[in-house]
């Protein structure tokens, strides 16, 4: 094995975003198996250590490869595209407008402590971006657009964050 590998060839994978997720974590076992600390618990100090970065790549590969949104974004680096998430936040006005909207329809429903409208706008934005991210599989996959996808990728950033507001506030409704 290959520390220096991309995560795609760790997993014998195809470089691509859409994935089967089972057998990303079939070949995810199967390389734990072979890498796992407790297997050199009685090597050398070396062999140990190799193991444990072995272990330790494994999972920032798995972590990355499993959720769609880092997926991507490792798809992009590997093709040579930064997001600038940092220093790039200009967006079109309109998915902006979009954002403010969302934001208003979440602070009043939290304000409420409307349950049931968190839930629905939840479950409005789960679906909105799921569509998204089919999208993104075919800018990515179909097209290899990596200008296109770069943007929504930053947009997919602002909505996943989003999704993460609602649903603390769906948590903090509960307590």
């Amino acid at each position: 094995m290959d520390l220096t590998a991309d995560f795609f060839s760790l997993f014998e994978l195809p470089r691509a975003f859409r994935l089967n997720l089972s057998e990303l974590d079939s070949r995810f076992r199967d390389v734990q198996a072979q890498v796992h600390p407790d297997r050199f618990a009685h090597a050398s100090e070396a062999e140990r250590r190799l193991s444990m970065q072995w272990a330790t790549h494994a999972n920032e590969a798995y972590q990355t490869l499993k959720k769609p949104l880092e997926r991507a974004k490792y798809l992009l680096h590997l093709a040579g595209h930064d997001i600038q998430a940092e220093n790039n936040t200009a967006m079109p006005a309109d998915f902006l407008m979009e954002q403010m909207e969302w934001r208003e329809a979440v602070m009043e429903a939290r304000g409420g402590r409307d349950h049931h409208e968190l839930e629905h706008l939840y479950l409005r934005l789960q679906n909105d971006i799921r569509s998204r991210y089919d999208e993104l599989g075919e800018l990515l996959d179909d097209r290899r657009n990596a200008a296109e996808a770069t943007d929504r990728v930053r947009r997919l950033m602002f909505l996943e964050k989003l999704l993460y507001e609602i649903d603390d506030a769906l948590a903090s409704l509960e307590d």
